[in-house]
């Protein structure tokens, strides 16, 4: 790489079960400003904005061009969007950073689940020709990526229990999670996964600054530099895929340098207990790396944010002093098809 990028600058809602009240540029303007205000700039000053978002989700086409008008469109921005988690929003801003267009980005992403079944929704994104007709939701998908692991022996109910305290245990000191501290495990939704082994359901929106060199040192205190970036994809039918591993998320992290040192931190996006047993071994995460001491996907799972949170609850750690070289982990589509791996870092302290 050429240029040292950043992350200068993270801020994210209070995720809610349900923000009626709300319009997303409504849920969207506090933390666009938020993070503006931390990094000491102005929209005028944003060389370029990508934002990440789901129009099956706000049910209307092209609904991310309403949502410009929290950032301000004019006069005209550079700008560009995804129809993906704003983790993907990041790379397609990093990128940009890298040609030397412009010295800073502005990333945000944004979600809405409340108003409808989102796991009804999530079937949309499978093939359509012999999966999607037969209506599998998200979380019957999960739970036989879940059953399937328990058939190798990678893990069991308990040890899924475990993993579900854990992620709400971290959470209760994370003022924006929607799910804090103690919460029961439940009863079964869909065999073998339980209420707790399951993302929350809410809405919630995120945004990141990137600096380029220089300007991210005026700009942060401490810049969460990033190392590497990278995503894969793996195939679209379920049924070619061992579901108990995860090949895309351990290539993504092989060419994002995360297996040359250890991390001390990382942030996974597992929006249910399993899938962090998968991912724990695709990226080599041994016991003394802090996992998701926000509380994950467990504890807030904005559809199209929760991705970039990662990235920016990695990145905020390393602002503050408490890590120094952190794991952030995307993912999208169903039982873990699509994968990004960032790996960040503070300098020497």
């Amino acid at each position: 790489m050429t240029r040292e990028i950043a992350v200068v600058a993270f801020g994210q809602t209070v995720h809610r079960r349900t923000s009626d009240e709300l319009s997303e540029v409504e849920m969207l303007i506090p933390v666009l400003h938020g993070v503006l205000d931390r990094a000491g700039l102005k929209t005028s000053d944003i060389g370029f904005t990508c934002s990440g978002s789901s129009d099956y989700l706000a049910g209307r086409a092209f609904s991310f061009t309403m949502a410009l008008d929290g950032v301000g469109a004019w006069p005209p921005i550079s700008e560009s969007h995804v129809e993906m988690d704003g983790a993907w929003a990041l790379y397609e801003a990093w990128t940009k950073l890298l040609t030397g267009d412009a010295d800073t980005a502005l990333v945000y992403a944004y979600g809405k689940s409340s108003p409808g079944s989102v796991r009804d929704v999530l079937t949309r994104q499978l093939d359509p020709y012999y999966v999607a007709p037969l209506w599998p939701d998200s979380v019957a998908l999960a739970a036989l990526q879940t059953q399937a692991l328990i058939d190798a022996g990678e893990t069991d109910e308990p040890a899924l229990a475990t993993v579900a305290a854990r992620s709400r245990a971290s959470a209760a000191t994370n003022s924006h999670a929607q799910l804090r501290g103690s919460v029961a495990h439940g009863d079964y939704v869909v065999r073998p996964l339980r209420t707790g082994d399951c993302p929350p359901v809410g809405d919630g929106a995120a945004a990141v600054i990137l600096a380029a060199g220089e300007r991210a040192r005026d700009l942060c205190e401490r810049p969460a530099w990033i190392r590497g970036i990278d995503h894969r994809i793996e195939a679209h039918s379920l049924g070619v895929r061992d579901l108990t591993d995860s090949p895309s998320t351990r290539l993504a992290a092989e060419k994002a340098g995360a297996f040359e040192r250890p991390v001390d931190t990382a942030e996974l996006h597992a929006p249910f207990t399993s899938q962090e047993v998968i991912l724990r071994k695709a990226l080599r995460l041994g016991d003394d790396v802090t996992v998701n001491p926000s509380g994950g996907a467990l504890a807030a799972n904005p559809v199209m944010a929760a991705g970039l949170i990662r990235i920016g609850e990695a990145a905020a750690r390393i602002h503050r002093g408490a890590s120094d070289r952190a794991l952030a982990h995307a993912t999208s589509g169903p039982c873990l098809q699509q994968n990004l791996v960032a790996v960040l870092e503070g300098e020497a302290r």
